[in-house]
Parts: structure tokens; C-alpha cells; sequence
């Protein structure tokens, strides 16, 4: 089952949207998006998850939107491999992408590869609940207190050519997560 389960990076792309936001639900071509990922490979893996019985679809108007099965007895196995594949970037990533945000990086003791018990987090995008869930989630799963700095697109680009302290922090090592920093 698990060669069948990762034979594509698609599907694991797909795994780890879906399995690490499961009271979202999202379309063929949303999933599509998110994943800058073309939209036939990913209605294919999206048909063989739903087969396997990892997801289900619901037909809502003309839209197909699909979401993690919770009730799955793989469900909380393949969220934890995900979790664990993935690395805290990974599931950060994941997070902060389905939460609309546009420029995510880590920066500071982790980003230079220090063992650390923090991690130092900026965000471009809405402040949702949403977010700050899964934030205090993805803390509890990797044992890591996240350093969340969350700006709006205006206040980022403003602060990115007057603030010495965000310049300072650009100008270190930073890990990209999602976006042009």
C-alpha cells in the first residue's frame, strides 16, 4: 500500500495539503494552485486517494471539493509521516500556503542550523485563526516555540526599505518558505 500511496510527488504534495488541514475542503483546480502543480496529474492522484479512501469528495454546484478522511484508520499514520517527512519547514509550509499567505521565511538561530528551541518566523499575509492554530500545532508536534511576525503586503514592503532590523535579518541567512523575499 505504501508504494501505491507515494509513487508520485504529486500525491505527496497533495497528502500533505489535504492531511494537514483537515476541516478545510478544496477544489481540484484550488488544490492545483496552491500546489503550482498541473491540475490533470493532480485529479488523478486526487482519484486514487479518494479510491484508497484517505479522502472524500462532496459535489457542491459544479465543483468537486475534496478533503482529508479523518475516519480513514490511515489518517493519523499518514499525518504523523507526513509531519515527520516534511520537516518543521515542510509543515510550515503547508500551513502558511493554505492560509493565503504570499512571503514566509524562517530567520535567525535556526535558520543558520543551530539547535534551538525556537524558531523565528516572518509572514506576509491575513492573520487568521486559522493560522495561529495550526502555528500552536506545528509547536506542539516539533517541540519548538515558532517566533510569529505576521505583516500585511503594504506594511511589508514599507518596512523592507525603512526598518534596519527586517533589513538586517534579510541580510542574514533566512530559509525561504514560500514567495520572493
Amino acid at each position: 500500500m505504501l508504494t501505491s500511496l507515494f509513487s508520485s510527488s504529486i500525491r505527496a504534495d497533495v497528502l500533505a495539503l489535504l492531511l494537514n488541514s483537515p476541516d478545510e475542503k478544496f477544489y481540484m483546480r484550488e488544490i492545483a494552485k496552491l500546489l503550482r502543480k498541473d491540475p490533470s496529474g493532480v485529479k488523478r492522484e486526487l482519484d486514487k486517494l479518494e479510491e484508497m479512501g484517505v479522502l472524500f469528495s462532496e459535489k457542491v454546484a459544479n465543483l468537486k471539493y475534496f478533503r482529508a478522511n479523518v475516519d480513514s484508520p490511515l489518517y493519523s499514520e499518514l499525518k504523523n509521516l507526513i509531519a515527520k517527512s516534511l520537516g518543521l519547514p515542510g509543515a510550515l509550509k503547508s500551513l502558511l500556503r493554505v492560509n493565503g499567505v504570499t512571503i514566509a521565511f524562517i530567520y535567525g538561530s535556526y535558520a543558520e542550523g543551530e539547535e534551538s528551541p525556537t524558531v523565528d518566523l516572518i509572514v506576509v499575509g491575513p492573520s487568521t485563526p486559522a493560522l495561529w492554530f495550526g502555528l500552536k500545532d506545528i509547536e506542539n508536534k516539533f517541540g519548538k516555540k515558532i517566533n510569529c511576525s505576521v505583516f500585511d503586503e503594504a506594511d511589508y514592503k514599507v518596512k523592507k526599505k525603512k526598518d534596519i532590523s527586517l533589513g538586517r535579518i534579510l541580510s542574514e541567512k533566512i530559509i525561504t518558505l514560500l514567495g520572493k523575499v
